[in-house]
């Protein structure tokens, strides 16, 4: 009985750190911090850590192989044509600009400095 809870708080503990990759947010995401990075150049190559910091997870191994593995994904691919090509309808409403400098800041407090 007490290995038997012994084993479910580990398994809780590790599924409390497991990441779900909505591909198709994760393209959205991606669209958009590429639109940052281009005016921002701090931001460069720290894409995995701002979404993952966004989750307040840590940019390891693992969490990015599971990135990857989502962005080859068909649905990443079709979400991501489709952010990169709005119709003027589906354009969203606010300046890129505060949301680049949102993301960039939470992505500066969840991650340690770039070396």
């Amino acid at each position: 009985m007490r290995n038997t809870i012994i084993l479910l708080l580990l398994l809780g503990s590790s599924v409390a750190h497991a990441l779900t990759v909505d591909a198709k947010a994760l393209a959205r995401f991606d669209v958009s911090y590429a639109k940052c990075e281009a005016q921002y150049p701090q931001m460069r190559g720290r894409r995995d850590e701002a979404y993952l910091g966004l989750w307040r997870l840590k940019a390891d191994a693992n969490h990015r192989a599971q990135l990857n593995a989502a962005r080859k994904r068909p649905e990443y691919r079709q979400e991501r044509e489709r952010a990169l090509h709005p119709t003027a309808a589906s354009a969203p409403a606010s300046p890129l600009e505060h949301q680049c400098q949102a993301l960039w800041t939470e992505t500066q407090r969840s991650s340690p400095p770039a070396k």
